[in-house]
């Protein structure tokens, strides 16, 4: 069984290849620039090369003399000297441009490498609105901006998320129609645009873009695009050296299908966690009602395990499926008859029917375990399997001691309820043969009397 909305599995987008302007498709312009500089080193080597065969042939064949003529006659070592020049002349152009070439594939490929780190980042992160700050970090440092935005689109319009480069101010309009404005522009076509001056681009809309008491200048607006199509745009605002490259297109088209690969995968997560949450919801109405001697008696036994868990340190995920555990321990309940609830040959039978229930889920399936054996006991004489001691799992020795303190002091109980202080007595007398002696430490030393009331 696989709960939860569906995603598109999307393939890793290569490197867009931009064009200047409006997003004409072409050569990456590194390539193009290392491709015109070799061409000036074969055309350099060409110019020598020819010059001496030339010099050669006039001085030293007589019947090249005729035909060259028009060459005036001069000294061996003259011509000499000639070669020499030209020798030097060619290796140091040569030295020159190889050293520009090999300069720009440096950069090209630091940049490179920075952009790998930050798409492992941004994939690794799951909640959307710290990716859109890293997004919109990411972006002003690759490019020495110093104003970025990202924009997502909702109801036909572009909605400001993100804001980042200047200290925060009220926009006059917090959104901006599809199709209006460059930011617009790019959403409508699907296309990244580069433009040197705003003031002078008649796409550029002042009273819906601008930022009040801020002087645009150049601006570099890249889609952020996705199999369903444009989902919003990234925007950079005045590069603090000269304007926009080809090469700053490129790059900042890249991290956006990165950002929109990632931005997918976080909506995902969210739409499960809330997917997760109703469906948890939905199972936690249904016990209590199902058993309404055990009505709140799941939530409390999160609770008190929760004071455990922040106890001994548990990771934020450790806690999150304690939490779950906690509250779905007795969902085997739902499959027992009300009426055989507490008769031991079917209450015995919960924890497995709990873990059968909930394993085949996918996100519930590593709690399961937790399930299965929060009855077992400490000294391996508990159900369904008879573990004992570490071979119980920690969070199942966790809700073994919340659930049995609950069941102490709550007013619907087996028995007549204890107070707070014979609840935590029968636990420490149970301690090391039913429950884990060290964590009913930490519970006895961490629960006070105000937990009862909440």
């Amino acid at each position: 069984m696989r709960a939860g909305p569906g995603i598109d599995i999307l393939k890793p987008y290569s490197l867009k290849l931009y064009m200047a302007g409006e997003g004409k498709s072409g050569k990456t312009s590194i390539i193009v620039e290392i491709k015109e500089k070799i061409r000036l080193l074969t055309s350099i080597a060409a110019f020598v090369v020819v010059t001496l065969l030339a010099v050669i042939l006039r001085y030293l064949y007589k019947p090249f003399s005729d035909v060259m003529g028009f060459l005036p006659d001069v000294s061996v070592t003259v011509i000499i000297s000639i070669i020499i020049a030209l020798a030097i002349l060619g290796f140091y152009m040569w030295r020159r441009v190889t050293k520009r070439i090999l300069g720009g594939i440096e950069k090209y490929r630091n940049r490179l490498d920075s952009i790998l780190t930050i798409t492992r980042d941004l994939r690794e992160e799951i909640y959307g609105d710290i990716l859109l700050d890293k997004i919109t970090d990411y972006s002003l440092s690759l490019t020495q901006s110093e104003v970025g935005s990202i924009l997502l689109i909702e109801d036909n319009n572009l909605i400001f998320k993100v804001i980042k480069g200047i200290q925060a101010v009220e926009l006059p309009n917090a959104k901006i129609p599809k199709g209006m404005g460059v930011a617009g522009w790019v959403a409508e076509n699907g296309r990244s645009l580069r433009v040197s001056d705003v003031s002078t681009d008649e796409r550029f809309e002042a009273g819906l873009e601008a930022i009040p008491g801020y002087q645009h200048g150049s601006l570099l607006c890249v889609p952020l695009v996705m199999k369903k199509g444009v989902i919003g745009v990234i925007e950079l605002m005045n590069i603090k050296k000269g304007f926009y490259s080809e090469r700053d297109e490129e790059i900042i088209a890249y991290l956006s299908d990165q950002a929109a690969i990632s931005l997918s995968r976080a909506q995902f997560y969210e739409d499960q966690r809330n997917y997760e949450m109703h469906v948890t919801d939905i199972l936690l109405e249904a016990i209590d009602h199902h058993v309404s001697e055990k009505m709140g008696h799941s939530k409390r036994v999160a609770q008190y395990g929760n004071i455990i868990a922040k106890a001994i340190n548990m990771s934020e995920e450790e806690r999150k499926r304690l939490y779950f555990a906690s509250v779905l321990h007795d969902v085997g309940f739902l499959k027992i008859k009300a009426e055989d609830d507490f008769k031991r040959e079917y209450f015995v039978q919960h924890p497995v029917i709990g873990y059968e229930m909930i394993s085949p889920i996918n996100f519930y399936s590593d709690i399961a375990p937790f399930i299965l054996h929060h009855h077992e006991r400490y000294d391996g004489l508990g159900y369904p399997n008879k573990l004992g001691g570490e071979d119980i799992p920690r969070e199942a020795r966790i809700i073994a001691i919340a659930e049995a303190f609950d069941a102490m002091v709550s007013e619907v109980s087996y028995k007549a309820p204890l107070d707070f202080d014979s609840a935590l007595e029968e636990l420490k007398r149970n301690a090391g043969t039913q429950f884990d002696f060290w964590l009913v430490d930490v519970f006895i030393n961490n629960v006070t009397p105000e937990h009862l009331l909440q």
